[in-house]
């Protein structure tokens, strides 16, 4: 038997989005020791009914105060040599640097690191924004410079933040590995019937932490010009207020539901509502890894619009099962979702299309299968 510390930023990530690898490790009958700042009952019994044990840690997860993140880097150490793991698995940009450094220091034998998406340091800065984000990145990428150079593996989950590392020398390429995002359970996310087009009209969904960074604003003004031609069409906003920079305030929110363009039921259970929706939209210019809602919606059988950018370009093949766009550009999603509206055969072949897909890409039985290899469990 081993031992995995998997180092997270957030607990609920770890059922939501590690799930069926803790379970997957646990059922090969290695011990999984999960660590997270911010377990609570709820949070704490998901992650143990998996078969992990769980340990908090202090992390503040938005912001470089180098105090605070000393300080998780301390913690850290302190922790990991207690457990004494074989192998550790940081996914998230903090708990890739300071876990893997942590990791180093406390002699774990084995260290691996997944980039999920680069994220808001690496995304591209408008005027105001520009400087600060310029140094933010340097900072960023000296530290994963630092930390990278102590692991032993480090996942990828796009050909393009592979090649940026590269390029600049943040890592080696021998110890590079790409995989396709984190998978979904393609039973847990069976192909779902569309809602009958003759009883419920188009309906499109984007489902994300509130950002601008995620294409909400150009959703949003997508959204208001198509009510305008098509008023019966339905627009759902799914996801919750964020604390990162570039969040997007309740009142701005609520402002677009007061003025009938979207609905916005806020952090919802995503299955249910993407159910009722017939094309998924995610128009983010946001340093994606692969976004685990495109999968999600690609394995319920749904045609997908999506930015051709890093990490968003990975699920879709352009006229197969959805639309790529080009970044921040309202007219070009108008006229992609135009497409869909005025030819709806198009949104159940697109669909089947996105299901076969999942199953050839998504599958996170063969994702999780490569990472243990790796990882050595």
């Amino acid at each position: 038997m081993k031992t995995l510390a998997l180092i997270a930023n957030q607990a609920y990530s770890l059922a939501n989005f590690r799930g069926p690898l803790i379970r997957d490790v646990v059922a090969r009958g290695h011990r999984v020791v999960a660590l997270a700042p911010d377990f609570d009952s709820t949070t704490r019994a998901a992650v143990e009914a998996l078969g992990a044990e769980t340990r908090n840690y202090p992390l503040a997860r938005i912001g470089m105060n180098p105090w605070q993140d000393l300080k998780s880097l301390l913690a850290l150490r302190r922790l990991l040599a207690e457990i004494r793991p074989d192998v550790s698995l940081g996914y998230f940009v903090k708990p890739v640097i300071y876990g893997t450094l942590a990791a180093a220091w406390a002699g774990v034998p084995h260290r691996v690191a997944l980039i999920c998406g680069l994220g808001f340091a690496y995304t591209e800065a408008d005027d105001a924004s520009g400087l600060k984000k310029r140094w933010l990145r340097a900072i960023v990428t000296a530290l994963y410079r630092a930390a990278l150079a102590r692991a032993h593996v480090f996942f990828f989950q796009n050909v393009d933040d592979q090649a940026l590392f590269l390029a600049e020398k943040t890592a080696a390429a021998d110890h590079c590995r790409v995989v396709n995002g984190t998978g979904v359970d393609l039973a847990e996310w069976p192909s779902t019937p569309l809602p009958s087009l003759s009883e419920y009209p188009v309906t499109f969904a984007l489902a994300a932490r509130l950002l601008r960074e995620k294409g909400v604003l150009e959703y949003v003004a997508a959204a208001r010009i198509i009510k305008a031609r098509h008023p019966s069409i339905r627009f759902l906003l799914l996801g919750g207020l964020d604390e990162n920079p570039g969040a997007i305030h309740r009142t701005e929110v609520q402002a677009w539901v007061d003025e009938g363009v979207v609905e916005w039921p806020g952090h919802v259970p995503m299955q249910s509502w993407l159910a009722q929706a017939h094309v998924y939209v995610l128009p983010s210019f946001y340093r994606e890894g692969v976004p685990r809602s495109t999968q999600e919606a690609m394995a319920l059988g749904r045609a997908v619009i999506t930015t051709d950018a890093p990490g968003c370009r990975e699920t879709v093949v352009a006229g197969e099962n959805g639309f790529l766009i080009p970044v921040r550009d309202v007219p070009a999603l108008v006229q992609a979702m135009e497409s869909l509206i005025t030819t709806p055969g198009l949104i159940s072949r697109m669909g089947q299309a996105s299901r076969r897909l999942a199953e050839a890409r998504f599958d996170v039985r063969q994702i999780n299968a490569q990472m243990m290899q790796a990882l050595g469990l």
